[in-house]
């Protein structure tokens, strides 16, 4: 089995559920419950929104995944910051929110375009030592993090309320959407946490597309997405002693047509084989699924 789920997490699961509870729909659906499942990037519990699968032999398929892009909308709360930067953890800080922020906020907005540097929040799953950042955070330990360069693509003021801003945030992989929003607070002299936090976009993976875990159940054949459809690559038919030698790790000549630097290759029944990469006149394996 092979293929992409584009799954709707809702909020209060961690992604960790999620990818088991794949695991045992793909599993008993295949009869297999060795199936590799992997997910494409985690979103935290009190996050909802997309949460890309890979299912069997597509975990293979990630590191060809080039477009790592993500879309989000969420709430910047002012006037309050908390220890996990989220509404979920103990306040730290709080202060009166003047009445001319929202006028402020898109001047302030415009620093965050482009190359940022942000340092990982302590309720985090980066590793430290060998431990997850959140369990050291839990008790009570917080450690220097390396800061990390991320990408703001943009962000649009959807509305506001009261002292609150929905925005509309596209960012590249990476990014901690509540380091960003404590970070805008900062720059409006405020402290600010996250609110509810949606991720609408992953790559190519998008929000009106994806599936709640049961509809997923109810019919996991209509959910997994070929890949072909996620990663841009043509396809190439190979006959079958060039299939043949393509699965035992051997390069074969390239069919008339193939241009790309790789390419899916498939037998005369239309099985995946693998990947290939073109080196001239010549097609080698790069991905080969036995």
């Amino acid at each position: 089995m092979i293929g992409f789920v584009n799954v709707f997490k809702p909020c209060g699961p961690t992604s960790a559920n999620v990818v088991a509870r794949m695991r045992r729909i793909y599993g008993f659906y295949a009869r297999d419950h060795k199936i590799a499942v992997g997910h494409l990037g985690t979103l935290d519990p009190q996050a909802a929104g997309v949460l890309p699968i890979a299912i069997g032999k597509a975990t293979r398929l990630i590191p060809l995944l080039t477009d790592q892009r993500k879309g989000y909308t969420c709430t910047l709360v002012l006037g309050r910051s908390t220890t996990s930067a989220d509404a979920h953890g103990d306040v730290i800080a709080e202060s009166k929110v003047p009445g001319d922020w929202q006028k402020r906020l898109p001047e302030v907005l415009d620093q965050f375009i482009g190359k940022v540097d942000q340092t990982p929040p302590m309720f985090s799953a980066v590793k430290h030592d060998g431990q997850r950042l959140y369990d050291l955070a839990r008790q009570g330990i917080t450690v220097e993090r390396k800061i990390r360069s991320i990408t703001v693509y943009g962000i649009t003021v959807l509305g506001f309320e009261d002292n609150t801003a929905r925005l509309r945030i596209a960012c590249s992989e990476g990014t901690y959407v509540r380091t960003l929003c404590e970070d805008i607070g900062v720059a409006l002299g405020l402290p600010a946490h996250m609110g509810a936090l949606l991720r609408e976009g992953s790559g190519p993976f998008i929000l009106y597309e994806s599936r709640t875990p049961e509809e997923i159940a109810n019919d996991p054949h209509a959910a997994l997405i070929p890949p072909e459809h996620i990663i841009p690559f043509p396809t190439v038919v190979l006959d079958l002693r060039g299939s043949a030698d393509f699965r035992a790790g051997r390069v074969v000549p390239v069919p008339s047509g193939a241009t790309n630097k790789h390419v899916f290759v498939r037998d005369t029944s239309r099985t995946l084989v693998g990947v290939g990469e073109m080196h001239g006149a010549l097609l080698s394996p790069r991905k080969v699924f036995v």
